[in-house]
């Protein structure tokens, strides 16, 4: 089947996250994609719609069923079954663990930069954040992480949670194996719950993929807790869905009596459908997906090249590029501030990521190749306006 990557639905500002922006504003911002959903998906959910029965739900066998498969077929691990929990979301779910899993004063600790909500999700809940920077390589344009200081502040008695990014948002990394299990033995030797949001793992552009932690030896996964979900792979955010991975069996009671006492376990009508629908007949559209977001990084590079002082940190996961602009400004936010006001163009500043984000610009390509067209037009223009501004 042939799937659309190339219409940009007219209709998509209105109460969307993304496109709420001023008239002549272009957004490539917030983790998700200006392409419809696998039509599969839409049809499920047009069928459930159609029944026009809308009462409480339950969570089936096959949905966890659907999780098990899809990720034994894409990523060639198998989990078991009763190691799954629904819930309404991985940054609740995270939340949630934060909650129940470490006491107010305690220092959980995160990669910088990362995912800005995982800032949110810590001090909103009374604990406090604590960051192993990863170390970037100019010349190399890489990160790596500092094994080191990660042992030390796994060691502080007040620190009891780490919470990781693999794939790493913003960077795009994929952790080897060999780093996955360097963290999940630090975390487990100093006695430190690990929780691992995996939510960008299907989204990976080389031959090898990403490596899930809950697929590493058994004997690393006793304090793991995993987060998965549908909704970057398949565009479908709105459907409130993730399935939370606790291998461990007392660990997940745990977990579980966290997400139930604060009402995230339950789903709306279209969570379960919608999920299996995606798993179990989205991998065509996913494989396309792929190859389209290829083409678009081709594209943006070609263009990057010719516009000096900035480049690109490769990666080989999501759909969101990494620009460092260190050569141009040590403050990001000051130039995307200026790009917008200039041409009309809304990217992300590395600073709200912490660590070295400051020198950095986040960019989502999953878009038309129309708006990949016009967002390098203005990016070109915006920085070029800027260092003729600010010489």
């Amino acid at each position: 089947m042939d799937y659309d990557f190339e219409t940009l639905n007219k209709k998509r500002d209105g109460n969307s996250a993304k496109w709420d922006v001023k008239k002549g504003e272009l957004p490539m911002t917030i983790a998700d994609m200006d392409f419809k959903t696998a039509p599969e998906i839409v049809q499920a959910l047009q069928d459930k719609i159609a029944m026009g029965l809308f009462g409480y739900e339950e969570i089936p066998p096959e949905y966890f069923q659907a999780v098990a498969d899809w990720y034994q077929k894409e990523h060639q691990v198998r989990l078991k079954e009763e190691w799954m929990i629904f819930a309404t979301g991985v940054v609740p779910a995270i939340s949630s663990a934060v909650r129940r899993l470490t006491s107010l004063g305690d220092n959980v600790l995160v990669q910088a930069p990362v995912y800005n909500i995982f800032y949110n999700s810590i001090v909103n809940s009374g604990r406090h954040v604590v960051s192993n920077d990863l170390v970037y390589d100019k010349k190399l344009r890489q990160y790596a992480i500092d094994f080191s200081d990660l042992e030390k502040k796994l060691r502080d008695p007040l620190t009891n949670m780490m919470i990781l990014c693999n794939p790493h948002n913003p960077i795009g990394k994929i952790w080897s194996i060999d780093e996955l299990t360097k963290i999940a033995r630090l975390c487990q030797r100093y006695d430190v719950k690990l929780f691992s949001d995996e939510i960008h793992g299907d989204i990976t552009l080389g031959s090898e993929g990403y490596h899930p932690i809950f697929g590493l030896d058994q004997q690393y996964l006793r304090n793991v807790v995993v987060a998965v979900s549908p909704s970057k792979t398949f565009n479908v955010a709105a459907l409130h869905a993730a399935t939370i991975i606790v291998p461990d069996e007392n660990l997940r009671a745990q977990v579980s009596r966290g997400l139930n006492s604060e009402e995230l376990a339950e789903p709306n009508f279209v969570a379960i459908p919608g999920t299996i629908a995606a798993y179990t007949k989205g991998g065509p559209w996913l494989n396309a997906l792929k190859d389209k977001l290829l083409s678009n990084r081709k594209l943006i590079l070609a263009t990057i090249d010719e516009i000096p002082g900035i480049y690109w940190v490769p990666s080989e996961a999501t759909y969101l590029l990494w620009f460092d602009t260190s050569e141009i400004t040590k403050d990001s936010k000051i130039l995307t501030e200026f790009i917008r006001k200039d041409t009309g163009l809304i990217i992300t500043p590395g600073d709200v990521y912490g660590g070295d984000g400051q020198n950095f610009i986040r960019m989502n390509i999953a878009s038309p190749t129309e708006m990949i067209v016009d967002g390098l037009n203005r990016l070109k223009k915006g920085i070029a306006d800027f260092r003729a501004n600010f010489k």
